[in-house]
């Protein structure tokens, strides 16, 4: 299954979010493949102020479990989370197929 993440930091975490965002990339490697595509969502000014990564796992449950040791969220630069699930269908112009 996949999910979209969208996370907003909280008010003036930028340079927390800079601080914490070698932690937060060693992580998403570690995920390898169940991580689809990632980025910092930024401001008109074109700073960082959060995240949207797209992630397939088995269930809504391992998203939370992901979610519940990210650096963001444990750091608290994440102030608000919404994941949705998302028919991926093509990921640079290919049907989309996880491969584990």
């Amino acid at each position: 299954m996949q999910f979209v993440i969208r996370a907003i930091d909280g008010e003036g975490m930028l340079a927390k979010r800079l601080e914490v965002r070698p932690r937060h990339l060693e992580g998403m490697a570690a995920l390898g493949r169940h991580i689809v595509c990632a980025g910092g969502l930024l401001d008109a000014e074109g700073k960082m102020k959060g995240s949207v990564v797209v992630v397939d796992f088995p269930s809504r449950e391992d998203v939370s479990e992901y979610i519940s040791h990210e650096p963001y969220f444990v750091e608290h630069v994440w102030e608000k989370i919404e994941v949705e699930p998302i028919n991926i269908a093509l990921v640079k112009g290919e049907k989309y197929v996880y491969e584990p």
